[in-house]
């Protein structure tokens, strides 16, 4: 499974370092283009190269981290993902002033899915801290709880198995409309609880 990288912010670049550490490749991009990443990649070298948006969105698996108000343009003119695993990543708030993003009442993860027609959306990745995505889930003794939710049991069955893989204790909330709304940055109950399992 190719695994493709959409953002080289905090929570893009923590998913590659748990890649990279658990010897895990993939490509990053982000809207400057690959030559601006040459730091991150040095860092992450051999497992994690840098491509353009459009290389990365042709993986079997992407991630998508993006600020909010960037991500519609980000994504444009991608073409139609194919039933392809795109995991969402993404909370509707931004620095420096961390007000919400107006979402009419959807989840954001529900406004995510229109801008990645035809693909298999799972929630991931977005309640950490990106240092805690990027740090050895298992430094508490036990393993780091990850939440997931999404609407297609295969394509949560192989966002789960990869997040076993990166040493984490996945926890599947079940579709988007009960675990997108737990999970959601902000509102939900979730963000920002380092949860450890133990046993």
């Amino acid at each position: 499974m190719t695994i493709g990288i959409i953002g080289a912010g905090n929570i893009g670049s923590a998913f590659a370092r748990a890649l990279a550490r658990n010897g895990i490749a993939a490509t990053i991009s982000n809207s400057r283009g690959p030559d601006t990443l040459q730091n991150l990649i040095e860092e992450l070298s051999p497992h994690i190269t840098a491509g353009t948006i459009e290389e990365t969105a042709k993986a079997d698996l992407v991630l998508v981290a993006v600020p909010w108000s960037k991500l519609a343009e980000a994504l444009a003119g991608l073409p139609d993902w194919a039933g392809r695993i795109v995991i969402d990543a993404n909370n509707p708030i931004e620095g420096p002033l961390f007000k919400p993003a107006e979402l009419n009442g959807r989840l954001s993860t529900e406004v995510f899915a229109g801008l990645v027609p035809g693909a298999r959306v799972v929630k991931a990745f977005n309640h950490l801290q990106a240092h805690l995505v990027s740090a050895d889930p298992r430094a508490e003794g036990g393993s780091r709880v990850l939440f997931y939710s999404g609407d297609d049991a295969s394509s949560k069955a192989e966002v789960g198995a990869l997040i076993s893989k990166l040493g984490f204790a996945g926890i599947d909330l079940g579709p988007i409309s009960i675990g997108g709304k737990l999970a959601q940055f902000p509102g939900g109950p979730l963000p920002v609880l380092n949860l450890v399992k133990f046993g």
